[in-house]
């Protein structure tokens, strides 16, 4: 496919600076944000469904957790080479291909009668959405002006922030009321909405028109796939089989390491990349690609977390643990609207700083958790949680592409997102691997008090003792006793892994402020591209 056309003027080139696309920028972001959601919202909405959908298929839990490992492998292996498929295809026939492939992958999960086609359909649905992230963030950075950035990325916040957010409590309510099928029929009306809408009011901006590449790069695409399969494999499986305790978990992260190595050395040396590295060697998107990995970190451990905690330790049903968490939504909602006036007027590294110190102010409040908190507490915090994701991700979108050119928004998008998602996969795998291990090393510790020789002890032992004797005698009364306090004690353990996990991730939120300053101030009216 080569490209004989004469290099454009310099006229042409400012007139391709200078194109704003025909439709209003509020429909576009409509359009792009439908997909988005959607797409987002399926990453998490199957987690509460899976006991249900095991029993339903006749497979066990761990087989079930395919459903979920699939579709984030295929997910992640689009994500970074959209630009790639973009400009080959032509971004806006690519857009309307990934909607149809995952609205009827959609369609193909809630009928699937076998987890064997589950899988197959999630791994469809995986790369048909796996593109509808970085293509939205790239179609909003290009439409609307520099100086509307902020509210661009304040509407792009809404999907890929409050989504996970909402997925657990939609998906929970969906399967308890219905079924779990209908937690993906109900992406069929919002996929034809989607699809309509694109059709009607996307269009390709001509210098991606004029983006011509001759060949494929085959050896990256197949290193990249490696990697990110196997890596996900890893994380996914990890904890379930002890890590590397499991020999095929020591080979399989091996394999990854070796395959992530090699696709960076090729992608910096070939001359037609599927994926350009060399976007990170600007300050400002290398430095923003840290920051929202930790922040995926965060934001997934905290998810993960959470919900977790009110449902072991506090009793909480499924829904009731939802809507608890639930606020977290509105103040990343209420944050957004707010957030993205304020970028053009305020020094945007001032916001992504604020944003990391209320959720070190969040973390610090839960890793004082108690047995005794009320559920207006855990209402708050999550609220002050939420108001401080957008604060990062708006602010830090705007920063990490501000110093770009408008031609490299589509494969900074693609790498961008995809450091994003990973991030989650480390903070989900981090997190339930501490809070298992941390649970061991209390109670090791807390058992030691557990023997006759502890007055306290024996104290609590023979108070149980005495109000069980009447009920079941007091043969049995003595070893119901032993175990009560023994539950008592595991469940103080956890709690005591449950406070460790929130404190990491406290740290994790102060050491990531003093990074903002390696940001340079972006002007929200320069032209994309200066420095």
């Amino acid at each position: 496919m080569a490209d004989d056309s004469p290099p454009p003027s310099a006229s042409a080139a400012d007139a391709t600076e200078e194109w704003r696309p025909r439709s209003s920028p509020v429909l576009i972001a409509i359009s792009v944000m439908l997909g988005t959601f959607m797409e987002v919202l399926d990453t998490s909405v199957a987690n509460v469904a899976l006991p249900h959908i095991a029993g339903s298929l006749s497979a066990t839990p761990e087989q079930a957790t395919w459903v979920l490992t699939s579709y984030l492998i295929s997910n992640a292996i689009v994500l970074p080479v959209t630009a790639w498929l973009s400009a080959v295809f032509g971004r806006k026939r690519f857009l309307l291909v990934c909607i149809v492939i995952f609205t009827v992958a959609s369609a193909a999960c809630g009928a699937a009668n076998s987890l064997e086609l589950l899988i197959l359909a999630r791994v469809l649905q995986g790369i048909g959405g796996g593109a509808l992230q970085p293509i939205a963030q790239a179609i909003l950075l290009e439409s609307f002006a520099p100086a509307r950035r902020g509210r661009a990325m304040a509407a792009y916040s809404m999907g890929v922030i409050v989504a996970p957010i909402l997925g657990p409590t939609l998906g929970g309510w969906i399967t308890d009321s219905y079924s779990w099928r209908w937690i993906f029929y109900i992406n069929l009306p919002v996929g034809l909405a989607a699809l309509v809408m694109t059709q009607a009011f996307i269009e390709d901006p001509p210098y991606l028109q004029r983006s011509v590449l001759r060949r494929m790069d085959y050896w990256g695409l197949g290193f990249m796939a490696l990697w990110l399969a196997t890596l996900q494999v890893v994380l996914d499986k990890g904890q379930q089989v002890d890590w590397l305790a499991a020999e095929w978990i020591r080979w399989t992260l091996t394999i990854s390491c070796v395959a992530m190595m090699t696709f960076i050395v090729r992608e910096l040396v070939t001359d037609e990349p599927i994926v350009n590295l060399r976007i990170l060697g600007d300050r400002n998107f290398a430095t923003g690609t840290l920051l929202i990995t930790v922040m995926g970190v965060v934001l997934y451990g905290t998810t993960a977390l959470l919900p977790l905690f009110l449902q072991t330790l506090l009793g909480y049903p499924a829904l009731e643990a939802g809507l608890a968490t639930s606020p977290r939504g509105l103040g990343a909602l209420l944050s957004a609207i707010v957030v993205g006036r304020l970028v053009g007027v305020l020094d945007a590294r001032l916001l992504v700083a604020a944003g990391f110190g209320f959720l070190a102010l969040s973390g610090v409040w839960l890793s004082r958790l108690t047995f005794d908190v009320a559920w207006s507490n855990i209402a708050f915090v999550t609220f002050l949680n939420g108001l401080a994701n957008p604060l990062i991700f708006i602010a830090l979108s705007t920063m990490s592409f501000g110093t770009l050119r408008r031609e490299q928004m589509g494969g900074a998008t693609g790498i961008y997102n995809l450091m994003r998602n990973l991030g989650g996969s480390v903070g989900i795998s981090v997190a339930t691997t501490l809070l298992s291990r941390r649970a061991q090393v209390h109670q090791n510790v807390l058992v030691a008090r557990l023997t006759p020789y502890d007055p306290v002890y024996q104290q609590k032992l023979e108070a149980i003792r005495k109000t069980l004797t009447p009920k079941v005698g007091p043969h049995l009364a003595g070893q119901q006793a032993v175990g009560i306090l023994y539950k008592t004690l595991v469940a103080q353990a956890t709690l005591l892994a449950f406070v460790d996990n929130f404190r990491l991730i406290t740290v994790l939120a102060i050491c990531s402020v003093p990074l903002v300053l390696l940001l340079k101030r972006v002007r929200a009216r320069a032209t994309p591209g200066t420095h």
